[in-house]
């Protein structure tokens, strides 16, 4: 019996031996098909644009198809649980902005949604600020007199819906300068804008390149940049934090993320290759047309830092305006 059972452990070991090799054969091939890069929401906005640009140029890289496969609803939150639940082979990644990222998963406290717990982190790939602009018919050029302004009469101001980044960026707005504004959630920025332009609406706060055409216009009026440096885009335009507003900022950044116990190597190789994209003269130009800029990480663990400090920054925010399942 006791020979019997030591030529069955030595079966096991050969066995989980082979097994082994054949794991690290699979790494060292990685990849060997195309790699599904799904995005929450529909073709055309800025998700799914990062992820097609950005997308295209990886695949040269990793010498395979980056495929993009659109999952849209609930914000984003259906295309990342289902990433979560996806094979962690580095063969379905997703690519979502800060909303999808680190907002929702703190206004939705479920636990699918964990960024932290049930993914691994791949690094940011790109950024672009949001931009608090006016009706040309508002009495007010700086974040001082549009603060000022709002405490003597309510100001209405748009955003994209309700608990994006745009809406979050309105509450800081009104907790940290003790603004009074009046938010107004549309479905989407387009018809946002429309209203601020036909001035139905004072105000909006949007991602750059929703407002960027109408400000250039002069169909509407920026008030700021809500970061800390000027984006290229808008160079004439001040930001929130060089006009005194220091914790006034507000930027939508797209970020990557792979299912959790995705290997390293193969999640290694994920990130030096979308970052090395996102850094392309061509890529770069490319975004830079539509307001966005490269925003990489300097590893996968600055990543993952970075994004727990913003899904906290964005969670107490939250729970000033009363927007947490908690509350």
């Amino acid at each position: 019996m006791r020979r019997t059972f030591g030529w069955s452990w030595v079966a096991a070991a050969a066995i989980l031996g082979l097994l082994h090799t054949a794991s690290a054969d699979e790494i060292s091939d990685y990849p060997n098909r195309p790699i599904n890069l799904v995005v929450g929401f529909t073709p055309g906005g800025g998700n799914d644009v990062v992820a097609r640009i950005v997308g295209a140029k990886a695949g040269e890289i990793l010498k395979t198809s980056v495929v993009i496969l659109n999952r849209p609803g609930a914000n984003g939150a259906i295309a990342l649980e289902s990433v979560g639940k996806a094979e962690p082979d580095g063969y379905t990644i997703i690519l979502g902005s800060s909303s999808v990222l680190a907002i929702n998963p703190v206004l939705s406290g479920s636990p699918d949604q964990d960024p932290i717990k049930n993914f691994v982190g791949l690094g940011t790939l790109a950024m672009t600020p949001q931009v608090l602009a006016v009706n040309p018919s508002v009495e007010a050029r700086t974040m001082d007199e549009f603060v000022a302004l709002s405490q003597k009469k309510e100001i209405s101001v748009a955003s994209a819906g309700i608990g994006g980044l745009p809406h979050l960026a309105i509450e800081l707005i009104q907790s940290v300068e003790k603004a009074k504004l009046l938010h107004v959630p549309y479905r989407g920025g387009a018809p946002a804008a429309t209203d601020v332009v036909a001035g139905h609406m004072q105000g909006i706060v949007m991602d750059l390149p929703a407002v960027q055409s109408f400000i250039l216009d002069g169909q509407m009026r920026a008030i700021a940049v809500l970061n800390d440096k000027r984006s290229a885009a808008l160079p004439n335009v001040p930001t929130s934090v060089e006009q005194g507003a220091k914790e006034i900022v507000a930027v939508n950044w797209y970020g990557l993320l792979a299912p959790a116990k995705t290997p390293e190597p193969i999640a290694d190789k994920l990130f030096q290759a979308f970052s090395t994209a996102a850094n392309d003269p061509a890529v770069v130009a490319k975004l830079a047309e539509l307001g966005i800029e490269p925003m990489t990480s300097s590893s996968r663990a600055d990543f993952t830092q970075f994004l727990g400090r913003e899904m906290a920054r964005w969670s107490a925010v939250a729970k000033v305006a009363g927007l947490t399942k908690s509350q």
